[in-house]
C-alpha cells in the first residue's frame, strides 16, 4: 500500500479561488471609485468654504468683497486646491460668486459636481449632493 500524501491544489480548487477573488474585486471596486470621487469633491467643497470665509473677512475689513483671489492673500485667480483636484475662482464688488471647477482625473470621475458654486447670499449649486 502507497500512504504517501500528495500536496498541493487542483485546477478546480485555484479556479474557485479567482472566480471568487474576482466577484469582490467588481464589487469593490465601483465602491472604492464613488469613495476617492467624494473624497476630492471635499476638497473642493473645502477650498470655496476657504474663499467664502476670507471674502467676508475681506468685506468687514473694506465694505466690498475682493475682486481678484491675490486681495484674499491667495496665489493667482484661478488657484488650485492642495491636490489639484479643483481651480477656484472668486469674483465680486457688492457680492460674490465662488466656482470650483474640477480638474484632471476628478473631472472625468465626478460628472455631476464639475462646478461647485457658492454666492454670497448663501446659494449653493449645482445640488446638495456635491455639499454632503
Amino acid at each position: 500500500m502507497n500512504n504517501s500524501k500528495k500536496l498541493g491544489f487542483t485546477l478546480i480548487e485555484l479556479m474557485i479561488t479567482v472566480a471568487i477573488v474576482a466577484i469582490l474585486a467588481a464589487i469593490a471596486y465601483p465602491s472604492y471609485v464613488n469613495y476617492v470621487t467624494k473624497s476630492g469633491r471635499s476638497e473642493g467643497v473645502a477650498a470655496v468654504m476657504r474663499v467664502a470665509n476670507l471674502q467676508e473677512q475681506y468685506y468687514i475689513d473694506n465694505k466690498a468683497y475682493a475682486t481678484d483671489m491675490t486681495k484674499l492673500g491667495l496665489g493667482a485667480n484661478p488657484f488650485l486646491t492642495e491636490h489639484g483636484h479643483y481651480s477656484v475662482a472668486s469674483a465680486g464688488t457688492g457680492s460674490y460668486t465662488i466656482t470650483a471647477t474640477a480638474k484632471g482625473s476628478q473631472a472625468s470621475r465626478d460628472s455631476t459636481c464639475g462646478t461647485i458654486t457658492l454666492t454670497s447670499a448663501g446659494v449653493t449649486g449645482p445640488s446638495a449632493e456635491c455639499w454632503k
